[in-house]
């Protein structure tokens, strides 16, 4: 039997010029780049191993960013042990230093680990944490960031975003904030979504939401998100987002705000002992008991 290593990647890239995250042919996406980066570093080929594969903790949509981001790949032990070189580094580290070399600038890869075979990075999350970033006045447009923050052109009242979101928190179908997908449930429990406008630090004036989940149905963020500039705008009342909780299901894939502004900000896991009880959870199909 083969031995196999799996290793978790923590990284970071600027969706701009990428179509999300999952490999599509002919396209440029974050999959396709670092699984092509990951063959040529560790030498797959050469070995006559397969090609890695990737098993990501959330899929991004085309302009969507990542800070935080988590995947995993299992590796044949002899083509990760080989990967030091001449080196004398540990493997996680030659893996980083040489991924640096070879990956374009939009993407990083900020640290490698052996984990044990209970990690996915997929199934065993507990949460994925998102941040979605608005300027609405022109003294907080930022040329540097135009790329991550949104310019809404109309002021927004973001107390009474603050207050349009405070019954999403909780266990819901969020069937009117998915785009469907057969078989698919829509069925989610978001600890937190929130509207803030940070008085100092780096987004000092922005209108930034918050929106922490277990998992995300497509398009779900950017849907609440775009709710809520309906209501920021005085479109809607504050309590319409409530009434589309586990109601009718609308159409709201016109409503969706831009990608760009969307940033995933960090995936929470278990301890160690509790990944592989986590991992069969979060397959067991989703339900309201």
């Amino acid at each position: 039997m083969v031995a196999v290593t799996r290793i978790r990647l923590d990284l970071s890239y600027d969706g701009t010029s990428f179509f999300g995250w999952a490999r599509q042919p002919g396209l440029r996406t974050v999959q396709g780049v670092l699984e092509d980066a990951l063959a040529t570093v560790l030498r797959t080929e050469r070995l006559g191993l397969p090609a890695p594969r990737l098993t990501v903790a959330g899929r991004t949509d085309t302009g969507v960013h990542a800070r935080g981001q988590v995947a995993h790949l299992d590796v044949e032990t002899e083509a990760w042990e080989a990967v030091v070189g001449r080196s004398g580094l540990t493997p996680a580290v030659s893996l980083v230093r040489r991924l640096a070399g070879v990956l374009p600038t939009d993407v990083v890869v900020h640290r490698a680990s052996e984990v044990t075979e209970d990690f996915d990075a997929r199934f065993s999350a507990l949460e994925r944490r998102y941040a979605y970033r608005v300027s609405d006045d022109a003294a907080t447009r930022d040329p540097l960031r135009r790329a991550s923050v949104v310019w809404h052109h109309r002021p927004l009242d973001a107390e009474a975003m603050a207050r349009a979101a405070e019954p999403v928190a909780g266990l819901h179908d969020f069937a009117a904030f998915c785009k469907p997908r057969e078989g698919a449930t829509t069925i989610r429990t978001v600890t937190e979504f929130s509207w803030r406008r940070p008085v100092d630090g780096p987004d000092a004036g922005l209108l930034v939401a918050t929106v922490v989940a277990d998992a995300f149905c497509h398009h779900m963020v950017r849907a609440l998100v775009g709710a809520s500039l309906a209501v920021g705008e005085g479109r809607r009342a504050p309590e319409w987002l409530g009434t589309l909780l586990d109601g009718e299901r609308g159409d709201l894939s016109e409503a969706l705000a831009p990608p760009h502004g969307l940033t995933l900000e960090g995936v929470g896991y278990p301890r160690e002992d509790e990944l592989a009880a986590r991992a069969a959870q979060t397959r067991a199909k989703r339900d309201r008991a």
